[in-house]
């Protein structure tokens, strides 16, 4: 879900099986992003999944590098991956920042193994949109999860005028 002048763009790697069911991003209820935006400040309230085409007004949107396939990361076959489509849909609509909500995806779009890729804001903005590499909410990764690079992003967001 993308336009102009959106502030964040929030980048999965694909939609969980349940989301896709759904036709709502983060929808499974052992996702951590709802909590998580709200907590890290992001937000004012806690929204649920179906809500989140009221983040739009926030200059707050969502997409996926895999839009054709839907499962956990191991599920997905990289054919299916469009790095190529995610920049030029980036080119298009000139977010503010993209932030990814695993490593797995940042390392496709940038093409390194996940050891490589950090957490938080990137050092080299791609152009001249900023970005962020963010602990995945998914319930399947608790074991590396942390609120800090959340709330790095939200001290960026809340930052930056509203365009």
């Amino acid at each position: 879900m993308l336009r102009q002048n959106l502030r964040l763009v929030f980048v999965g790697t694909a939609a969980s099986t349940r989301s896709a069911a759904m036709g709502h991003y983060y929808a499974h209820p052992g996702n951590r992003f709802w909590r998580a935006i709200f907590e890290a400040g992001l937000t004012q309230r806690r929204y649920q999944p179906d809500e989140f085409r009221a983040l739009l007004p926030l200059g707050i949107g969502f997409t996926d590098l895999n839009k054709s396939q839907a499962g956990m990361d191991h599920q997905l076959t990289t054919d299916a991956i469009d790095v190529a489509g995610f920049r030029a849909k980036i080119a298009r609509f000139s977010p503010k920042a993209i932030a990814f909500t695993s490593k797995k995806a940042a390392s496709l779009f940038y093409g390194r193994p996940t050891g490589t890729i950090a957490f938080g804001r990137q050092p080299l903005p791609e152009g001249h949109t900023e970005v962020f590499v963010l602990t995945s909410p998914s319930g399947a990764a608790s074991g590396h999860w942390s609120l800090e690079p959340w709330r790095e992003l939200a001290t960026w967001f809340l930052s930056r005028e509203q365009t």
